[in-house]
């Protein structure tokens, strides 16, 4: 009885943790397909985002994506964390959940757990994106330029409704400072 116990409570871990892992889109949101990894590739700007604590209190970040040498992406995200007044910056990589030419991906910055990256809009010369997580409560919204145009972002704001989140929640990045 009490190894079925302990199997049981480590199953139920187990697949808590997986299930954290996850890397598919949320239901009803669907990644753009005929994406262009060397077109993607290079710096981004981080316009807006929803509130985790893996950013929370940067401003001035960016991300920058490249190919490795396996296939590979490294992923360089950087931003200027305002309370110690000094640049950080984490690195990861990405793969893609599917044929490289749906823009659905898992990025791993920390270890063995991977989350989605799944860019659900994107401008057809690649000047922005918009970057849905593996649930409702990871969104960005990214550009090649530090500002979107005004028409461009309420596009973006409306199809981000339209998916489901709560685009009232999200943060705008200011970016007065160059980087490192």
């Amino acid at each position: 009885m009490h190894i079925s116990r302990l199997f049981t409570t480590l199953l139920l871990a187990a697949s808590l943790f997986t299930a954290g892992c996850s890397t598919l889109p949320p239901a009803g949101i669907h990644p753009v397909g005929n994406f262009s990894l060397t077109r993607y590739n290079g710096n981004w700007y981080e316009i807006a985002r929803l509130d985790h604590s893996f950013e929370r209190g940067l401003t001035d970040v960016s991300a920058g994506y490249s190919q490795n040498s396996d296939g590979s992406i490294r992923v360089l995200n950087r931003g200027y964390d305002v309370g110690s007044g000094r640049w950080k910056q984490a690195q990861g990589r990405a793969l893609f959940n599917f044929d490289p030419q749906t823009a659905s991906l898992k990025v791993s910055f920390f270890g063995p757990c991977y989350g989605g990256y799944h860019v659900v809009a994107l401008d057809p010369d690649y000047r922005w994106a918009l970057v849905a997580g593996n649930d409702r409560n990871y969104l960005w919204i990214l550009a090649r330029e530090r500002q979107l145009p005004v028409e461009v972002r309420n596009a973006l704001l409306q199809q981000a409704r339209s998916l489901g989140f709560d685009t009232n929640q999200l943060i705008w990045v200011s970016h007065s400072r160059g980087q490192p």
